[in-house]
């Protein structure tokens, strides 16, 4: 899995990296929408991170429309903003929010394998399964 992860300045970029990296996911970064567009068009990533801040602050539009993008699970960090301090209603396709000062790795690792599943996971469901039809008494 490739973590893109994307902020509004190249420290913070980097820094959302490596946190990311040393709970074992795979990332790159960028800084800001236009890098953040062309980063996914030479290397799709399955999931991207993104600056809370840079998500609030300008218009997404060109995001939702790219062909990568648009398809893969946003998820929003914050170093400063606390969830409570957060509208997410105002953003939208946000799989999640994530307070770094406040994370540990396991809840980290559960949010993130909830916003992009591996591959080939389903939830169960009764409802896939052949049914049989039901046996008569009629003796037809």
């Amino acid at each position: 899995m490739l973590a893109l992860c994307v902020a509004r300045h190249p420290y913070l970029a980097e820094h959302i990296a490596r946190y990311f990296g040393r709970l074992g996911f795979v990332t790159a970064w960028a800084v800001g929408v236009d890098d953040a567009l062309r980063s996914a068009s030479e290397r799709p990533p399955t999931l991207v991170l993104c600056e809370y801040d840079l998500l609030a602050a300008q218009s997404l539009e060109r995001w939702e429309r790219h062909p990568t993008l648009a398809a893969v699970p946003l998820v929003a960090v914050s170093l400063t903003r606390r969830p409570n301090e957060v509208n997410l209603l105002d953003v939208g396709g946000i799989a999640g929010f994530l307070y770094l000062p406040t994370l540990r790795a396991d809840d980290a690792v559960r949010v993130l394998g909830v916003a992009h599943p591996p591959a080939g996971y389903s939830l169960p469901s009764s409802f896939g399964a052949a049914q049989k039809p039901a046996a008569t008494s009629r003796g037809w």
